[in-house]
């Protein structure tokens, strides 16, 4: 819907990150009539040794150009207090207790979807755009969660844990099209982050390991590295809570690898690890979900629908019943403690839960 009369105008705060998907959601929104604010979001300017440069300075230097390549007003807000205190201590707190938490989840619900959502409507914009492959539809008052039609970069997952109110003030611009093209679209507006490469690693950090990044707050706990069937010592490992369930980079020994983490034994001390990719060990058919977030309304247990466990996975045909226990059809492998599982129907984001 084009919206011509200026006055009446529905103003959208962009968050504009410097990468080219957010710089197209600007550009559709512009073209659609609305009223276009880009608000890039600090939340991490620390240098670390393991990245080259300073990526935030990049990504506003880019974000900014774009602002003014599709003249636009921009503006920076600072989270990074936050984000440390949401996401990176989240983190934090959650892999020294042993599980694996996903931060771009945790990132979405508490800063972009949370403090961010907030801050603008407090300012007086209307909604907040993102440039997340996802759609919204709204249904007599109540509103759907749709997986973004370009199948290879759907982020529906990533938006699992956002409720009704949150999506009532978001659009997601680009989640009716293509990846390539958006690239296609940033081309002809003759946009400075049309060949930008999308942004890797942890969310607003950058692209730094994850063990990398946990060593200067951890306090590892070390031990052996043991073959599970033949109980053989394999070497010593740097800390259990750098590796999660079926991992197979960082285990460090020789022989008849590579070896895959099939269990942590955090009394002992103990990395549990076996030779056979296939080891029905590393497979589950029945988990414990905790913290179920509900974006659908009036949803009766169990329910039968698809599950999804980790990002890009295939969704597997399941039944979750009123204990919070989900049952799928077929063995999955590497369940982990920390990750959500997240409910679909259809192309539908019913809610998820946090895997026990």
């Amino acid at each position: 819907m084009i919206l011509m009369n200026k006055k009446n105008k529905i103003k959208i705060a962009v968050g504009l990150s410097g990468g080219v998907d957010s710089s197209v959601a600007v550009l559709l929104l512009k073209q659609q009539g609305y009223d276009v604010t880009g608000v890039f979001m600090r939340n991490w300017s620390e240098e670390l040794p393991e990245i080259k440069g300073c990526p935030w300075e990049v990504d506003q230097r880019d974000a900014q150009l774009v602002a003014a390549e599709l003249d636009i007003p921009f503006y920076v807000v600072n989270f990074e207090k936050e984000y440390y205190d949401h996401v990176v201590k989240y983190m934090i707190d959650a892999y020294q207790a042993g599980i694996t938490p996903n931060p771009d989840i945790m990132c979405n619900q508490e800063i972009k979807f949370g403090i961010f959502l907030d801050k603008m409507i407090k300012l007086g914009f209307d909604k907040i755009a993102t440039g997340h492959y996802a759609r919204v539809e709204e249904h007599k008052g109540q509103y759907k969660l749709l997986a973004g039609i370009d199948k290879n970069k759907d982020q529906s997952y990533f938006l699992c844990r956002l409720n009704q109110q949150q999506l009532s003030k978001s659009l997601f611009p680009i989640g009716e099209i293509s990846k390539p093209e958006v690239r296609k679209l940033a081309e002809k507006a003759g946009l400075n982050t049309s060949d930008k490469k999308d942004s890797q690693g942890i969310c607003f950090i950058g692209n730094i390991k994850v063990r990398d990044f946990l060593k200067r707050w951890l306090k590892p706990t070390v031990g052996k590295i043991v073959d599970i069937n033949n109980k053989k010592i394999l070497g010593d490992h740097i800390g259990l809570e750098y590796f999660t369930i079926g991992q197979r980079e960082g285990i460090e020994v020789g022989g008849t690898g590579p070896y895959y983490v099939v269990d942590r034994d955090f009394k002992s001390g103990d990395l549990l690890v076996t030779n056979n990719q296939e080891d029905q060990l590393l497979y589950q058919q029945e988990f414990q979900l905790d913290q179920i977030n509900w974006i659908a309304k009036d949803i009766r247990l169990p329910l039968e629908c698809g599950f999804r466990i980790r990002y890009r996975d295939k969704i597997i045909p399941g039944v979750l019943d009123k204990d919070n226990i989900v049952k799928l059809v077929t063995k999955q492998r590497a369940v982990t403690s920390g990750q959500s599982a997240v409910f679909y129907l259809d192309d539908e984001v019913l809610g998820s839960g946090i895997i026990v």
